[in-house]
């Protein structure tokens, strides 16, 4: 064997100690110098049989990278014959990386004693095969390396079913596409370690620092408390505000603040969702559906993934992702957009028909320091809902102001239920006014949200978001009985008043509630007589299909309640089916009062005032209309002397708007009853 040392200090490759020393073979205690060599020879030989024999490959390794001797396993490994790899150098099968290399120097200067690696061997037939390698250091009888042993179990087979299991869990069974968990692997590699953070934390401390909202037409600033400091800014040498300090000489390179008006690293994602695929399913089949997934996959893959810069990923049913990840600027996404979309709108040849489908995308485009991978998700699912909601089959870029308002919606939504516990919402009345004699018949309960961080806010602000989230039941009915209390209180203090509170009542009470036992026990728990209440309820929501709000309807009037419907003129507008309803009063909408203006001056013809014409003969027939069918008409929206007057003229019965009283607590409605007229505002 290359390599052997004659005589006693010949050392053994596997125990490190001199050959034959201590065998257990040699029962006789005989230590002369030929029973010395026999056991020697004897121990050399099981030696040899068992690396011939081992089902494992084995190889000795001399210092200088070569190979001493290989066992047949460890040939047959790399389809070599044991022999022709003697001499052979150890990189012509292994190829060096520096990591493992200098563990291995290490081994070999007898700074460890083992080393483990998992490597890939180069097979004679230029294929790969993948080894975990076990090497051990030799040592000579004086304890100095000599060579080392390598010990190689091939594990090509589980390292294939490895990445097959891998790959399965990365990409999706149908497509072959990236899957979520790979998009937001790859989403997350391409933010890094605290890639996401603001440059400066002291500045942008979180998301809340500047939460501008529009609210009631007035734009709030809040959060600012800890921006004091700032004030002097503006108007420094021409500067203004945050946006001149990286500008200023040196100042820019202060805490990052660089980083707030450089580029830097961009990110770009454009997320895809198919309009109307739901249908398809439903019509043609899971199957047909399924297919067309594959045919709009395999087109998104060969049009947008290009190089390591893109991933396209299925994220789940029919929604799709292609991620920039080094991105230009915004102008590259919504340009790759509108590529995307009118890629999918070419027909797709899919179980031998030719279907149609059109995508919507949401676009979301800004530089990793300003964002964060759920961020960024979050932002385009949200810009992928707008453009759905704006018509589909088109892209839209995120806007962070709308993304601040449905923000703001959100959390109002959230808020609803707990401000009604903690008693945040008041009533506020508008008087409605008899046109005939200016005295006031009733008053219009309208609620307001004193928000502790908003300010107050107007009904249309959170109604439409108390009607989503059903809050508007609960709402619904503490307005009510805070109404119906009011309106008991008027009637103590001027009872030949008989002043009636007019309540706005939401289609979803009727559908979500009993609305009919709500409003007896509001009656019977404030004392109001019914006669006193009016409930105004949209016609679209009164004229919709099903039976239910009618027989509703009814039996509040059966009780002697006024029904009065609301923004009339909007909606379905279907004055024979008026005949058919319990419905008392009809409030026109303010969009007809907006025409009862002046004249035009010198009696010019102008196209506006056709228009005033036209206003003021559709509501003088509707009034005329109303009358013949036993109701009243009140008109909404009056803002001076003139409207009035010509409302009055026409045969409108009541009116409400700034002219007379804007909203307000209900002791405006005490002090202009006691007057007994109502005053102009």
């Amino acid at each position: 064997m290359p390599g052997r040392n004659e005589g006693p200090d010949r050392v053994c490759p596997v125990c490190s100690g001199p050959l034959g020393l201590g065998d257990s073979s040699d029962s006789s205690g005989d230590n002369s110098p030929d029973s010395l060599v026999d056991a020697l020879q004897a121990s050399e030989s099981r030696f040899r049989a068992a690396f011939a024999d081992a089902g494992i490959g084995m190889a000795l390794i001399g210092a200088d990278d070569r190979i001493i001797e290989a066992n047949p396993a460890f040939a047959a490994m790399i389809g070599h014959e044991a022999p022709n790899l003697v001499r052979t150098h150890i990189h012509e099968i292994i190829d060096p990386e520096d990591s493992p290399r200098q563990l291995y120097l290490e081994l070999l200067r007898g700074e460890r004693d083992r080393l483990r690696v998992e490597k890939q061997l180069k097979h004679r037939e230029g294929r790969v095969v993948w080894s975990n390698v076990t090497i051990s250091l030799i040592r000579d009888g004086a304890g100095h390396p000599m060579y080392t042993l390598a010990m190689v179990e091939d594990v090509t087979e589980q390292r294939l079913l490895g990445d097959q299991l891998a790959y399965q869990a990365m990409h999706d069974p149908l497509t072959r596409l990236p899957n979520r968990t790979l998009f937001f692997e790859r989403l997350n590699a391409v933010f890094g370690p605290g890639a996401g953070e603001p440059a400066d934390a002291t500045l942008l401390d979180s998301a809340d620092a500047v939460d501008l909202v529009e609210l009631d037409g007035s734009a709030r600033l809040d959060g600012l408390d800890g921006l004091d400091g700032l004030d002097g800014l503006d108007g420094l040498d021409g500067l203004s505000g945050l946006a001149g300090l990286t500008e200023l000489g040196g100042l820019g390179e202060l805490d990052g603040l660089s980083e707030l008006g450089g580029q830097g690293k961009r990110v770009g994602l454009c997320y895809v969702d198919l309009d109307g695929f739901a249908a398809i399913n439903e019509t043609l089949g899971h199957h047909v559906g399924d297919e067309l997934l594959v045919a709009v996959a395999a087109r998104l893959e060969h049009g947008f993934a290009r190089g390591d810069g893109r991933l396209v990923a299925r994220l789940g049913g029919d929604e799709f992702a292609v991620l920039v990840c080094d991105s230009d600027g915004s102008e590259q996404l919504t340009t790759l957009a509108a590529e995307l979309i009118k890629m999918l709108e070419e027909p797709f040849d899919v179980a031998g028909q030719q279907l149609v489908v059109t995508a919507s995308v949401g676009v979301v485009e800004r530089r990793i320091v300003e964002t964060t991978p759920t961020d960024l998700l979050k932002d385009a699912d949200a810009t992928l809902y707008w453009s759905k909601a704006d018509g589909r089959a088109r892209w839209t870029l995120y806007d962070p102001d709308r993304g601040a308002h449905q923000l703001t919606r959100q959390r109002l939504a959230t808020a609803l239920r707990p401000a009604l516990e903690r008693g945040e919402f008041t009533v506020e009345y508008q008087p409605l006014v008899g046109l005939a004699d200016g005295t006031v018949h009733g008053a219009e309960a309208l609620v307001r949200w004193r928000h502790p961080r908003y300010g107050t806010l107007s009904p249309d602000r959170f109604i439409p978001l108390a009607e989503e989230s059903g809050a508007i039941v609960p709402l619904g009915k503490w307005v009510l009985e805070e109404s119906c209390r009011q309106a008991k209180r008027w009637l103590q203090e001027f009872p030949e008043a008989e002043t009636f509170v007019s309540v706005n009542l939401a289609a979803r009470q009727i559908w979500d509630s009993d609305v009919v036992a709500d409003v007896a026990a509001a009656l019977k728990l404030t004392g109001l007589p019914a006669r006193l209440l009016q409930l105004e309820i949209t016609e679209s929501a009164v004229l919709g299909p099903g039976g239910r709000p009618v027989q509703a309807l009814q039996a509040l009037a059966d009780m002697g309640i006024r029904i009065a419907i609301d923004d009339f003129g909007t909606g379905y507008s279907n004055l024979a089916y008026l005949s058919r309803l319990p419905v008392h009063v009809l409030k026109l909408d303010g969009s007809f009062i907006e025409g009862f203006r002046d004249p035009a001056p010198g009696g010019r013809p102008d196209s506006r005032f056709r228009r005033t014409d036209a206003d003021e003969q559709i509501v003088g027939a509707m009034v005329q209309l109303a009358h013949a069918l036993g109701l009243t008409v009140t008109a909404e929206g009056i803002e001076n002397a003139s409207q009035a007057e010509r409302l009055r003229l026409t045969g409108c019965d009541t009116a409400q708007g700034w002219y007379f009283a804007r909203p307000g607590e209900a002791e405006r409605i005490a002090a202009i009853l006691r007057e007994g007229r109502v005053r102009s505002a």
